[in-house]
């Protein structure tokens, strides 16, 4: 029920909600026969039918770490390999950083499923049903991979990185070239920019905006 639905979403985009709800309000008869799903669960990957066709499922619920990356590269090849069509149902800020994820090799393993989505012949479908950002959306068959039909939801967001966060990178960088000047910023001015680069995200992260 379509209702249901409105009452899992948020209004906040930064807050979490379960995409297995999202899921059995989806598909047949909520009939969901998921793949491996104690590892890598921050990924979701399953089998399921929508309208009587037979799909597979990848759904983001949370960050992607180096088990989730290759949990979904591995569902990938199974659908490719069945001649499943993939939907993709995109909540996702991007892949795990840190250097102890570097050193366990979140770069390749992160790639292996970039590189599965890239080269799937199964059709792909594309739904960002919260936020998409940054390499997170290339790997769930965003736009750059040509998906069959992409949608967005009119709550979604999509963007290289969340308004917060790229308020508060640009602005340190603002800061650091005014210092090297010799000059300060005071606490309102850098507010004032911060407020400036938050307004133009809200506005080009939204549907309604990245559609036209």
């Amino acid at each position: 029920d379509i209702n249901e639905i409105f009452g899992i979403l948020t209004s906040n985009a930064r807050e979490p909600f379960d995409m297995y709800e999202i899921i059995i309000r989806l598909i047949d008869d909520s009939a969901f026969h998921e793949f491996k799903r104690n590892y890598g669960t921050t990924i979701i990957t399953g089998f399921a039918r929508i309208m009587g066709y037979k799909v597979g499922i990848i759904a983001n619920n949370g960050i992607l770490f180096n088990e989730s990356s290759l949990k979904a590269t591995h569902f990938i090849e199974l659908c490719n390999h069945r001649g499943i069509p993939i939907v993709f149902l995109q909540n996702i800020n991007g892949f795990i950083v840190g250097k102890m994820h570097e050193h366990k090799g979140i770069a390749r393993d992160g790639a292996k499923f970039v590189h599965a989505v890239a080269n799937a012949s199964v059709p792909k479908f594309t739904v960002i049903v919260g936020g998409s950002f940054g390499a997170g959306n290339y790997a769930m068959a965003g736009r750059a991979y040509d998906p069959e039909l992409l949608f967005m939801w009119p709550t979604a967001r999509i963007g290289v990185m969340g308004g917060e966060q790229a308020a508060k990178v640009l602005s340190t960088v603002k800061l650091q070239q005014v210092e090297k000047s010799g000059k300060q910023l005071s606490k309102e001015e850098v507010e004032a920019i911060e407020e400036k680069i938050l307004k133009k995200y809200s506005e080009e992260s939204s549907a309604f905006y990245s559609s036209s």
